[in-house]
């Protein structure tokens, strides 16, 4: 389902993926581990396509979308990608509820279905009486919770997350891992995440480890 080929990103002088192919199918936990600096992030962005490769390709659901351009780019993400990262990223002048409706509301959906969507979204994460609070009411597991809400708005193909257990103590930590498992086996989710997280990684279906920009075998 998702597909690099010969990916490359350099900044400068600096090259931080080299050469890099890669595939993930669809309904995978897929968990990129190696030390900081050594391109995960990189290509996780590039996968997820908020950062272009400098050279190579990028397929999702065989949609070349490496030369889409960035308002087609935009589109696509918005409809087929969800996103977690380690920070949760939620406006914090809206509701629970509303943060968890934005990308619906982007797509044009109708207002009265996102919010039934986003009602459905936040009681399956146990938020059911949550919805109206603002996250500076929300405890950090939370928080994090309603930005998985969000990313799972618009029913993705794959949620890309960055550390997402990262600002996290070991126990709200514990609570992520097992909810991405529980969404994976309710919905075929699929997940391609960064972590250091060793328990995180040793759940997931399979571990990329990467070392220099490139992947180890």
């Amino acid at each position: 389902m998702i597909k690099g080929v010969n990916i490359s990103k350099q900044y400068d002088q600096l090259q931080v993926v080299k050469n890099v192919s890669i595939e993930i199918n669809k309904g995978e936990i897929v968990a990129i581990v190696g030390k900081s600096g050594a391109g995960k992030s990189t290509l996780l962005h590039i996968l997820g396509t908020l950062d272009r490769p400098s050279s190579g390709e990028i397929y999702l659901d065989n949609k070349l979308v490496s030369t889409m351009s960035d308002k087609e780019l935009s589109s696509f993400r918005n409809q087929h990608i969800g996103f977690v990262f380690q920070f949760h990223h939620l406006l914090p002048e809206f509701t629970a509820i509303e943060n968890v409706m934005i990308p619906a509301l982007i797509r044009k959906s109708p207002k009265k279905e996102a919010e039934t969507r986003a009602n459905e979204l936040l009681k399956y994460l146990g938020l059911g009486a949550r919805t109206s609070h603002k996250p500076s009411q929300l405890s950090g597991g939370e928080q994090q919770r309603v930005a998985v809400a969000r990313a799972l708005m618009n029913k993705p193909l794959v949620i890309f997350a960055d550390e997402p257990s990262g600002n996290l103590d070991t126990q709200t930590s514990r609570e992520l891992h097992e909810l991405f498992y529980q969404l994976n086996k309710d919905f075929s989710q699929t997940f391609v995440m960064v972590t250091h997280n060793t328990e995180l990684a040793s759940m997931a279906h399979r571990s990329i480890q990467m070392k220099d920009g490139i992947i180890i075998p």
